[in-house]
């Protein structure tokens, strides 16, 4: 691994592979917005691609799709697609923006480009719990959580990338467990536990865990030994290969009417000053 390495991909295939249909909740649910965000674009797709770490359940819910694993080199062809899915693998991807260049052009003109990504309130509770319980016990951090974009800067990869049209925005889900471990079981079972190349691969202290669960009941207001609650931020990510056919923004100058004409306002130069008048 290089000093770049985000992911280590042997322990994260390791880990995909022991993930329980169970743990898949996230899926469905995007898988239902995906839904939806497709039948209001009221076109027909012929040719589709599923990028993802996640095959069986993509597979079994877009059986017309061809399904290729998010790996740094995407096993898809120029032009072949009409719409690519790119399904929770851009927190483990070593070159995101890369991620979205290779689905970009796997497009033909004016195909569709839709992600789902964990953004950057995804666990924050777990991170602030952990990060004060290591300081606290250990006088240091360890990388614990993959880092995951905020919405903002994942909208900015789509241009990066190339997309025309580009939107990102943001449904954020609060889950309440009965405790840290279930939490921790569940993360399991999704297939999303600590795969950091850098993580510390020492096992924790039981203290660490025990600690971090005190502080995540105290920030969160739980009772002590209460239910505590953890937000999981799906953003979702929508763009289109470029095309002569699609909608362009004006020229700077081309407006064939005034905005001050409309609002029924004087128009001043910049850094004139309007003087406030009384009727």
């Amino acid at each position: 691994m290089t000093p770049d390495t985000l992911t280590d991909r042997p322990a994260l295939e390791r880990m995909r592979r022991r993930h329980r249909d169970s743990g898949l909740f996230l899926h469905r649910e995007a898988l239902a917005e995906v839904e939806e965000r497709l039948s209001e674009v009221n076109r027909s797709f012929t040719s589709q691609a599923v990028v993802t770490g996640f095959p069986d359940f993509w597979r079994a819910a877009r059986p017309q799709a061809r399904i290729v694993p998010d790996t740094d080199r995407i096993e898809l062809s120029p032009g072949a697609h009409d719409l690519v899915i790119h399904a929770f693998g851009l927190h483990w991807a070593d070159d995101p923006v890369g991620q979205l260049i290779q689905s970009r052009r796997a497009l033909r003109p004016d195909g569709l480009f839709m992600g789902v990504a964990f953004g950057g309130q995804t666990l924050n509770e777990l991170r602030t719990a952990l990060a004060a319980a290591e300081i606290e016990l250990r006088g240091g951090l360890s990388p614990r959580i993959a880092p995951m974009a905020e919405i903002r800067d994942l909208g900015g990869l789509l241009q990066r990338a190339g997309l025309a049209l580009p939107v990102a925005d943001s449904l954020p889900l609060r889950v309440d467990y009965a405790d840290l471990p279930g939490l921790m079981r569940d993360l399991r079972d999704m297939g999303e536990r600590n795969v950091l190349a850098a993580r510390d691969r020492r096992v924790p202290p039981r203290a660490l865990f025990a600690r971090a669960a005190e502080i995540y009941e105290a920030q969160t207001g739980a009772r002590p030994g209460g239910r505590i609650t953890a937000t999981f931020e799906l953003i979702f990510l929508t763009g289109w290969a470029p095309d002569e056919s699609q909608q362009k923004p004006l020229r700077p100058g081309s407006a064939a009417a005034r905005l001050a004409d409309a609002l029924g306002s004087e128009e001043r130069t910049a850094g004139e000053v309007a003087t406030p008048r009384r009727d």
